[in-house]
């Protein structure tokens, strides 16, 4: 597995080859849903998260996120025991349905009718990817799912973009990849693949945008700009 870091294009590649997808807060409302499973928890046990903690969670994998609150909570703080009681409230809002992030179908759909093929490249592990995807009616829309469960590396690091490219048989500079968080953005970039970045929790950073080929507000308005002649791009 190739590691090393490319330059991000700065548009849009003509013609699209392949279309890689983030899940969580791209596709899945499941980045609300986390963040509400961890402020309950967190308050459940008398011992809530600070705000800047919680964003700095965002599109972090699970062993990620665990340092994270480890390092800001101190040794005394019930590691464990927190993330298994969030979870139990996680899986509670999944089971009870999970929303799609606007104009998840119409995206899709769009590159679906179009021929394009599709992958998922997500932090979130193996089988659970493929559950809530199948869950929420989105499963069969992809030719390749890349979980952590398939990586060395997580995001921010580009090997789930590399390997989701590779399995799919395009080269990453005819890809375009669909992200709403800071390691998800860095990883896609840094795979060299042109990034649409519509941010979902988190509003966008200056280096977020500066390494995004587009910067939008919703998966509609991705469709509509894939929609409009090449010279109003």
């Amino acid at each position: 597995m190739a590691t090393s870091i490319l330059t991000p294009p700065r548009v849009l590649p003509d013609p699209i080859r392949a279309a890689i997808f983030d899940m969580d807060g791209t596709l899945l409302d499941t980045e609300a849903a986390h963040r509400r499973a961890f402020v309950e928890t967190g308050h459940a046990l008398g011992l809530p998260l600070p705000d800047d903690l919680l964003h700095s969670m965002v599109g972090v994998h699970r062993g990620g996120s665990r340092r994270l609150v480890a390092e800001r909570m101190g040794a005394d703080f019930p590691l464990d025991h927190f993330f298994d009681e969030s979870d139990v409230v996680f899986e509670a809002m999944v089971e009870a349905g999970i929303a799609l992030r606007p104009g998840a179908e119409v995206i899709l759909d769009h590159f679906t009718r179009a021929g394009i093929p599709l992958a998922i490249a997500t932090s979130t592990e193996a089988p659970y990817a493929a559950q809530r995807l199948e869950k929420a009616g989105l499963l069969s829309y992809f030719d390749v799912v890349v979980t952590r469960s398939d990586v060395t590396h997580a995001k921010p690091h580009p090997e789930p973009y590399l390997l989701a490219a590779s399995r799919l048989g395009v080269d990453p500079a005819h890809c375009v990849a669909v992200e709403d968080s800071p390691a998800g953005v860095a990883a896609s970039s840094a795979a060299g693949i042109a990034t649409v970045l519509v941010p979902d929790l988190l509003p966008p950073t200056e280096e977020m945008v500066l390494a995004s080929a587009e910067v939008l507000p919703s998966l509609h308005a991705l469709r509509d700009l894939l929609l409009a002649p090449a010279e109003a791009r």
